[in-house]
């Protein structure tokens, strides 16, 4: 594994702080940032925790991983050939930073330069014809060839032929589970050989998690957030690509699909894809041509590590302001800029009773930075 790239870097005081807090239960993306521009850093938004937690209402706080926790999976990190890399570290994979609410820290195996190649995502059925395996790695490796990594899911079928064709130019792998949890197993080899040839495999997900069905769609969604497009090859009307296919049109990825037989259910999503608009592929040209002006794209820089916004003098809300922001939260997502002018509270003051709600585990965010209350 060669070493990180030159650029910011976390402390590893402030690694093991970032560690502990995205560890903790109802801490997600989204609240974590918050937490940072609020405290100033993650250490002091630890100590802030409990204190949160009961001003959101919630009927008990929750356990914060200690210290010795967030070590021991650095560590087994470190013994597995893994690391751990902060947003705005220089091997962050670049176009994750431009998501709402990405992940602040990523599990990576394998090669941190393949993250600044332009990047294409595979997608497709795990049930895949021989055709559409074919197909996929055939794309993969003229992409490849180009100068495009491939990102897939290291799923069985179309995800797994995305790699192989491309594992000798640049691919990266995101796994649903831990990143010494290769899922399918049969993967496990697979996963080896691409971060030991210049690609990457990564995870959000904690060291030793197993995969669960609502663990995919967040795969899919770090997927389709690290590449400039998506094609999919041969996916059922309802399936997990189709979901990929979704997230890369709400996030201003270009969509491809590959055409297939009326008669295969294995077409079925791609077809319907086709009928909506999305650009038809038959050969790796489809797609160079339509990602062409887009490959030197410049990415806007995040903030720096140590310099969150400074929130401090902001007052804390009252408990009549939390009755009003509860108030106007239902189980239908709703628009914080909506709250703000309904209860007629500061920006501010709105972020911090939501990042209270979060904390207890009584709200939810959806794309667009709406909420929701969760009944």
């Amino acid at each position: 594994m060669s070493a990180p790239a030159a650029g910011p870097r976390l402390s590893d005081r402030q690694r093991l702080a970032w560690l502990r807090l995205i560890r903790t239960p109802n801490v997600g993306p989204a609240s974590f940032r918050e937490l940072i521009n609020r405290f100033g850093s993650a250490e002091a938004a630890l100590e802030m925790l409990p204190e949160l937690m009961i001003s959101g209402g919630a009927n008990r706080i929750v356990r914060v991983p200690s210290a010795a926790e967030a070590e021991a999976e650095l560590e087994a990190a470190r013994r597995a050939g893994a690391r751990f890399v902060g947003i705005g570290e220089a091997d962050y994979p670049p176009l994750l930073k431009t998501l709402d609410n990405p992940p602040p820290l990523l599990a990576v195996k394998g090669e941190g330069a393949v993250f600044r190649l332009p990047a294409v995502a595979i997608v497709g059925a795990r049930n895949a014809s021989l055709a559409g395996i074919k197909m996929a790695r055939m794309l993969a490796a003229d992409l490849g060839r180009e100068g495009y990594a491939i990102v897939s899911g290291l799923a069985r079928g179309i995800d797994t032929a995305a790699h192989k064709g491309s594992v000798s130019t640049g691919t990266i792998g995101v796994l649903a589970g831990g990143i010494d949890v290769p899922y399918p197993p049969e993967n496990a080899g697979l996963c080896d050989e691409i971060a030991d040839r210049g690609g990457a495999i990564v995870s959000e997900m904690p060291f030793a998690w197993q995969p669960r069905a609502q663990d995919f769609p967040r795969r899919n969604r770090l997927v389709a957030g690290m590449a400039l497009g998506l094609v999919v090859v041969e996916a059922a009307q309802r399936s997990g690509s189709l979901i990929s296919a979704r997230l890369a049109n709400e996030m201003g990825r270009l969509v491809f699909a590959v055409p297939g037989s009326p008669l295969d259910p294995r077409a079925a999503g791609c077809n319907a894809l086709l009928k909506d608009g999305v650009t038809l592929v038959t050969e790796a040209a489809d797609v160079l041509g339509a990602l062409a002006p887009l490959a030197g794209i410049r990415l806007p820089r995040t903030l720096p590590l140590a310099e969150a916004p400074d929130m401090s003098a902001m007052p804390p809300p009252g408990e009549n302001d939390r009755a009003d922001v509860l108030e106007a939260l239902g189980p239908t997502p709703t628009a914080v800029d909506d709250i703000i002018r309904h209860t007629g509270l500061s920006a501010a003051q709105i972020a911090m009773v939501l990042l209270e709600l979060d904390l207890a585990g009584r709200i939810e965010r959806h794309a667009g930075g709406n909420v929701s209350l969760i009944a």
